[in-house]
């Protein structure tokens, strides 16, 4: 028996590092494990398990247990019906949006972000194709200073002419990250540029719709080495990428709407001051301290707007299951 670190999976057959350094193929044995029980995924890129290697075989085992995680980073499964493991024991969730090419979606990075909050596990908003930003686009630029003055991390980067990947390869060395985006906002090409190595497929847009084309199919845990030109010229600098499929839209899991706000940082210390403490709904009472700030500039009107509209859809969502 041996441990190892799941690096991919489909179809209940699993990638899995082992500490010899092979890369086994692994079913779970009695094809169950109990930790996991009810989510769409038993697991995911980044879990640690133990293993019975084949006696026959050298690449192929049975995964007997799971090791108790660091954090999990998951999203609701709408099809499934269920809980999708995205990854796990990571070190930072990047999320990754465009300004256009694909259409700006603040919503569905302020639903990763609530999610990755949720989870511990600290987020940073990576905003790909920076070189198409216009100097008028206020929404995005608005948006991107908000987000950063209410603490999180942002990058602006471009995977087609090399700008903040410098920046972004710091943060990486010897980490453990997931990309997690919507289709088409260069996930992969990011990955190909910080290492010269990998050749993952990209995509193009629809041209109708604007939208991204599913390249990435099943989340895979890629050992990267970072090119020496982004690490100062230093030669086998590691860094761990888990690629994520992009989804059209992020539902979150296991947050009730009446306990959301605890999710946006610039409400959650806020949450029991109002007039009617705990029982506030945030939205029409005197003496709540969420609309005192949001009347004041102190909370900005586009994150107040998105909590409301996020409350709607988990309201709307529950009323449907």
């Amino acid at each position: 028996m041996m441990i190892g670190i799941v690096l991919a999976g489909s179809n209940n057959i699993f990638e899995v590092e082992c500490e010899d350094d092979v890369i086994r193929h692994c079913t779970i044995k009695g094809k169950k494990l109990k930790s996991v029980e009810g989510y769409y995924n038993p697991l995911a890129p980044g879990d640690k398990v133990e293993i019975l290697c084949d006696e026959e075989t050298e690449n192929q085992g049975q995964i007997l247990e799971l090791i108790e995680r660091k954090n999990e980073f998951v999203r609701w499964n709408v099809k499934g019906r269920a809980p999708q493991l995205l990854a796990a024991n990571l070190d930072y969730i990047l999320i990754v949006t465009t300004p256009n090419e694909p259409p700006f979606r603040p919503r569905f990075v302020d639903r990763a972000l609530i999610q990755a909050d949720a989870a511990g596990i600290e987020p940073i908003i990576v905003c790909n194709k920076c070189d198409l930003l216009a100097k008028d686009d206020y929404d995005f630029i608005n948006r991107m200073s908000v987000w950063e003055k209410i603490g999180y991390t942002v990058m602006q980067v471009s995977a087609k002419t090399g700008e903040g990947l410098t920046h972004l390869s710091e943060f990486l060395i010897d980490k453990l990250c997931a990309f997690v985006g919507q289709s088409g906002v260069g996930k992969s090409s990011i990955i190909n540029k910080l290492d010269s190595s990998c050749v993952l497929k990209t995509g193009s847009l629809s041209e109708k719709y604007g939208r991204g084309t599913h390249t990435t199919t099943k989340g895979t845990l890629l050992r990267l080495t970072l090119n020496e030109s982004l690490v100062g010229g230093r030669i086998g600098v590691k860094a761990s990428i888990i690629d994520t499929p992009g989804v059209r839209r992020f539902v979150l899991h296991d947050i009730p709407s009446n306990e959301l706000a605890l999710y946006f940082r610039e409400m959650h210390n806020l949450i029991g001051q109002c007039s009617f403490g705990m029982s506030c709904t945030h939205t029409h009472e005197a003496g709540c301290k969420i609309l005192e700030a949001v009347h004041a500039g102190i909370i900005s009107e586009e994150r107040y707007e998105s909590w409301q509209r996020i409350c709607d859809e988990i309201l709307t969502d529950s009323w449907a299951d």
